[in-house]
């Protein structure tokens, strides 16, 4: 917008009204100027136009409507997706002129550029336009002017400065931009109220330890809206690795709340960065504190803000996860605590739990099953997955492996993890190890051998426990991250888990899978195959009518007439197999029509029986070209004669006929072409030309030769010459 500055009242005057400048926005505790403000753009016209009295941020109106009251109503915190209002008080009488525009500047990171989305214009128009920051002048009154602006429902959270001004640059206002969970085009919508109440605007909650049935209950206070607690949020982000690394990136990529959750999940514990908290199980908290000690999350925050993000200690695991579900409520992710009693931890990441002992019932084992473990779930859409994974996303602050290279875990969906969609983002596998990996107990012999005594399919993951929505009771959601243990879904979703595993390690992705090969030598002239191979990567076996075609390609993508064809009608491949189909090209169906260009293009349709389901694979492949072999003869110096000894063998089965060399190299051949006529070249037969030249002046020179034919062109060659002096 294009701002209401008087420049009859000079910026000198301006400060020292107190009116703008450092402390210009009424009832603002304001500290020192923001890194991430920026400028917004005044026109001379508008600068001589507006005198601003003083700025009102319409805090209460505008926290309220925006759900973030409970924060507080002496700063202005908006959700994104949603309008806000801003009330100018002008010392005279606002008289909009027919050329006046009002522009404002957003920005936010310290290194805000439009590219990233870190910056945007805002013109005043006459209506919001929610797809992009914008904002109208929303009421007119005597020496008021109130602007309503809007922000995108996918803008970066964050901390923002709003502007006027183009040259000299003045700051309206500073707010703090979060996730908008009652907002339809935020990737947080959330359609219940209730819902919302409990996950985003509760600051109580209890999580369940213990052991079923005696469930033990721990009272909980996340205080995402205590005092201070939502600047040390912001903090955490701004304290990531990736943060330090490239902010603009971090910024920009702080639109999209599985990134956030991710990183919050990195930096809550302290294990490779300046995370929060400090695990330890060890028994022995010397300088610190046990985890049992806690009963909030504001405290382990302020603890950490104020000791310059050295972390606290210590925590365990529904520590961390209580401090996660805050950090989330706080910047608008919905969040809740969950609990899953019979947690397994797999090292080796094969699902299943091996109980490994010694002959003296020694655990040698590196896998274990917990009592219980506690992480958390958030709830968004999945736009960077496939249809079916939107809602609950399951990610664990507790550190125990590394993903990505640091430790933390998710989000994952926690639909993929109920059916085994173990190649789904973030760190499937293990979360689904949690839940419901096999145990097995093994007892290995002083000769080495390992002996198996007995298995469980049920003894991992049951009553996975949340706190009910409204109520301080147990919800149980085990329904939700698995099918009834023993069922028939549970084990088929178990195969399916172990072969999707098995494709992870190996590298693949499940599905079905098509290539096609290419001979070694694809002369033109020659017949040769190509193969199309058809891989199952699925649980179950498949049938597919399979369709392998080859047609003559031109350079402009235009395909030519058909060149080889074949079918399969019942192409039977069992589970993790695969087979081969082969295409023999004939240079009989390709040579009358190939081009100069020798292109052929190849495609594969292949299409399941059962589903119809359709699969294609398409590849463009350029047949070899005879080599023109050049030898020089004689001393390369200018002024003496050189001779070419030239040849080229018929890789066609049929004569060539219009036989042409042509040979031309700057100060090789006096700037002439020579042509050399050939005639006729039988099969398997060289053509074959001797040609003299003189070279004309020393240096590195290319003699480049080419061949053309009734039936073969666009052949070419050289040999690099040094002449000599």
């Amino acid at each position: 917008m294009r701002h209401l500055l008087n420049r009859s009242a000079t910026w000198a005057k301006l400060v020292q009204l107190g009116r703008l400048g450092s402390n210009h926005c009424r009832g603002e505790a304001r500290t020192q100027p923001l890194w991430w403000g920026s400028p917004l753009r005044i026109s001379p016209k508008l600068l001589s136009t507006l005198d601003i009295d003083r700025c009102d941020l319409e805090f209460k109106a505008n926290n309220t409507e925006h759900h973030t009251e409970q924060n507080g109503v002496d700063r202005l915190i908006i959700r994104r997706g949603r309008p806000f209002t801003v009330s100018l008080h002008l010392h005279q009488s606002f008289q909009p002129q027919p050329d006046m525009a009002l522009t404002l500047t957003v920005r936010t990171g310290p290194l805000p550029s439009r590219e990233s989305g870190t910056m945007a214009t805002v013109n005043v128009g006459d209506a919001i336009d929610k797809s992009r920051w914008s904002g109208t002048v929303s009421a007119q009154t005597g020496q008021t002017l109130s602007l309503t602006v809007c922000s995108p429902a996918d803008a970066p959270i964050g901390k923002y400065t709003l502007l006027m001004g183009q040259t000299k640059a003045v700051s309206l206002c500073e707010f703090v931009l979060l996730f908008n969970p009652w907002c339809r085009r935020d990737a947080v919508f959330m359609e219940n109220e209730d819902e919302r109440n409990e996950y985003v605007l509760s600051q109580d909650g209890v999580i369940f330890r213990g052991t079923p049935p005696r469930f033990k209950e721990l009272p909980w206070t996340f205080g995402q809206f205590e005092p201070g607690v939502l600047d040390i949020c912001l903090r955490i982000l701004d304290e990531n690795p990736k943060f330090i690394h490239d902010a603009d990136q971090d910024c920009s990529a702080r639109r999209n709340p599985v990134y956030v959750t991710r990183v919050l999940s990195a930096m809550i514990n302290s294990s490779d960065d300046r995370g929060v908290l400090m695990g330890n199980w060890s028994g022995d908290y010397t300088g610190g504190v046990k985890p049992t000690f806690w009963t909030g999350s504001g405290d382990i925050l302020r603890q950490w803000n104020e000791n310059e993000c050295n972390p606290v200690r210590f925590g365990q695991c529904w520590v961390f996860a209580a401090v996660v579900c805050a950090v989330s409520r706080a910047l608008g992710i919905p969040c809740r605590v969950v609990t899953n009693y019979g947690s397994a931890h797999d090292t080796d990441s094969n699902l299943v739990i091996e109980y490994m002992f010694d002959e003296n019932d020694e655990d040698i084992g590196d896998d274990s099953i917990w009592n219980f473990h506690v992480w958390i779930d958030s709830w968004m859409a999945r736009p960077d997955l496939n249809e079916g994974f939107n809602g609950w996303q399951a990610s664990d602050p507790t550190p125990q492996e590394r993903s990505g290279g640091i430790y933390c875990c998710g989000p994952v969906p926690v639909s993929a993890i109920k059916d085994g969609e173990l190649t789904v983002k973030y760190d499937a596998p293990f979360v689904y190890a949690e839940v419901n990996a096999d145990v097995v107990t093994m007892v290995r012999l002083k000769d080495g051998r390992t002996v198996k005594l007995d298995g469980n399919t049920t003894e991992v993951g049951h009553h996975i426990s949340t706190k009910a929505v409204g109520k301080d009771e147990r919800h149980d959601i085990t329904n939700l991250y698995k099918y009834p243990e023993g069922s028939e879904e549970e084990r088929m979703v178990f195969e399916k888990a172990k072969h999707h595993n098995k494709l992870l390690k190996s590298g693949e992705e499940p599905g079905v899978h098509i290539k096609i090969k290419i001979a070694k030598s694809t002369m033109i002239g020659t017949d040769f195959d190509v193969i199309a191979v058809v891989r199952n990567n699925s649980p179950t076996p498949k049938t597919f009518l399979l369709m392998f075609y080859a047609r003559v390609l031109h350079y402009n993508g235009r395909t030519g007439d058909s060149c080889g064809f074949t079918d399969v009608s019942a192409l039977k491949i069992e589970p993790s197999q695969e087979t081969s189909t082969p295409l023999k090209l004939e240079y009989s169906l390709y040579g009358p029509t190939i081009t100069d260009e020798r292109l052929i293009k190849l495609k594969v349709l292949l299409i399941e029986s059962e589903s119809r389901q359709f699969h294609k694979e398409t590849k463009t492949i350029v047949l070899d070209s005879p080599k023109i072999f050049i030898n020089i003869v004689g001393v390369p110096k200018v002024n003496q004669k050189l001779t070419a000894d030239i040849t080229l063998l018929n890789p066609l089965p049929v004569p060539m006929h219009e036989c042409v060399f042509s040979i031309q190299g700057i100060h090789l051949t006096g700037g002439q072409n020579i042509v050399h006529k050939i005639g006729t070249v039988m099969p398997e037969k060289y053509a074959t030309a001797k040609v003299e030249f003189v070279p004309s002046s020393p240096g590195r020179n290319k003699l480049v030769v080419a061949f053309n034919s009734d039936k073969l062109s666009n052949i070419s060659g050289y040999e690099t010459i040094v002449i000599k002096d």
